[in-house]
């Protein structure tokens, strides 16, 4: 009884690790028309910024819009980066999406420019066409010759296939068995194998088997035998960023080096062979270029130097759509002494699409902890929904989620079930919100160490 126990609390653990602060957050909750829906996709509000996100994303997926960058203002908590993420759910797995913050770029073992450049690159697709030879059929038998003595030598067999016009028997070796087992292929499967690989892919089974109930589940797909010749010559994509290509040719291990993480800098000569090779391939009708997003959130953390190049790198005809996030006003440029909106040069401002996110209101405050309740699994009643919401509005969106996961630990302390204002109370009490923690500072400075005393301007303006 107390290993169940255990094993149920591991299980919850690793569920609450796993919900991310935009786990919620599938797209942009646009129609057809682009024209955002008050609650939908996990995203609630903001609807002329989401709106204007849906333009952006259609320009994306036409390719007509390349080399381009948008600025995301607005103030801390405001959905800038769940419209972000939004983008990135929106574009799907086939148009590459980068993620940075600008405090990264500071913590790295390589400068700060190649750090931008390897950012630039992992946001650029390149799809890569090329015809291999398969072998296509229906399977008519499967025969596997297992040794009678354990130790001897590998399994053999024989697989027959069949396309509308013929029939051929092909021997298996011990690979070929084991991907065939693994596939779990047996009769009446339509199969394609890859002749260059040896990889086997199950494509459905025939409609001439359609009536072997015993032989199919409710996800069964039926597919036509295949006709003429069983070995055809096809067409195949494969999707890799510029990124991927850099590694693989600049490192020792090969692609290797993707997995270990350990990229390091990267030659400019490697890129320029590359970006030679890809040029090639795409005039051979080989290869096309598919430019991604790359965000990067935090973008005041940057300096001058950073954003010059920044500038220079969106000039290049393969280069990504820019999206950088900022809560910042006016406010000094890194690395300069002078201000400008955003902490932005007024040159690489005047090429940003700017959009500005507001305040949620109390209602959309409310819509948000709701879905949010349901992401982290929280039943919650009424009442104790209300007094969020309202600890929301009066504090902040971010400080009232956080309230959502210790609220449900007090009502488990208590062996409850649904979570209840005295439990929203008790954690409200145990953790400050910035305004309380601030007042609590100013009410007790002298005894903090080092501490300086505030003007009275300072002490207004952190109070609110």
């Amino acid at each position: 009884m107390a290993a169940e126990l255990k094993l149920s609390e591991s299980r919850d653990l690793t569920r609450i690790e796993r919900i991310g602060a935009h786990s919620h957050i599938r797209g942009l909750g646009l129609d057809s028309a682009l024209e955002p829906r008050a609650v939908s996709e996990g995203m609630v509000g903001q609807t002329s910024a989401r709106k204007a996100a849906g333009v952006i994303l259609q320009m994306i997926k036409e390719g007509k819009i390349a080399g381009r960058a948008v600025l995301l203002a607005g103030q801390p908590g405001t959905g800038k980066t769940a419209i972000a993420m939004g983008m990135a759910k929106s574009l799907g797995l086939e148009t590459p999406f980068a993620m940075i913050a600008g405090s990264e770029l500071f913590s790295l073992e390589m400068s700060k420019t190649e750090a931008l450049m390897q950012a630039f690159r992992k946001a650029i697709g390149v799809r890569i066409k090329e015809e291999t030879e398969v072998i296509e059929g229906e399977v008519v038998e499967v025969q596997i010759d297992r040794p009678a003595v354990a130790g001897a030598a590998s399994k053999t067999g024989k697989v027959t296939l069949k396309t509308t016009e013929m029939e051929t028997v092909y021997d298996l070796g011990a690979k070929m068995i084991e991907a065939l087992g693994k596939e779990k292929v047996q009769s009446g499967d339509v199969i394609a194998i890859d002749k260059a690989s040896g990889k086997i892919t199950k494509l459905g089974r025939s409609f001439s088997r359609s009536r072997d109930y015993d032989a199919m589940g409710p996800q069964t797909k039926f597919v036509q035998c295949p006709d003429g010749e069983l070995q055809k010559r096809k067409e195949v994509v494969h999707c890799v960023t510029l990124h991927e290509i850099d590694v693989i040719n600049s490192r020792t291990q090969g692609f290797l080096a993707l997995f270990t993480g350990d990229t390091g800098e990267i030659h400019a000569e490697v890129r320029e062979q590359i970006d030679t090779k890809v040029a090639e391939w795409r005039e051979e009708g080989k290869a096309e270029i598919v430019p991604g997003v790359l965000f990067i959130d935090e973008v005041h953390m940057l300096d001058i130097e950073c954003f010059s190049f920044l500038n220079r790198a969106l000039e290049n005809e393969m280069a990504p759509i820019l999206v950088v996030a900022t809560n910042r006003g006016i406010t000094t440029i890194r690395g300069t002494n002078y201000k400008s909106p955003h902490g932005i040069p007024i040159d690489l401002l005047d090429r940003l699409l700017i959009i500005s996110t507001q305040p949620y209101t109390e209602d959309e405050i409310r819509q948000i902890l709701n879905i949010r309740c349901q992401e982290e699994e929280v039943e919650m009643s009424e009442e104790a929904k209300i007094l969020l919401t309202k600890i929301g509005v009066d504090t902040s969106l971010r400080y009232a989620i956080n309230l959502i996961t210790s609220g449900a630990l007090a009502c488990q302390k208590r062996k409850g079930k649904i979570v209840e204002m005295e439990d929203i109370k008790r954690v409200y009490h145990l953790f400050l919100d910035v305004k309380r923690s601030t007042q609590y500072l100013i009410e007790y400075q002298s005894q903090y160490m080092f501490s300086e005393e505030a003007d009275e301007d300072d002490a207004a303006a952190m109070q609110t």
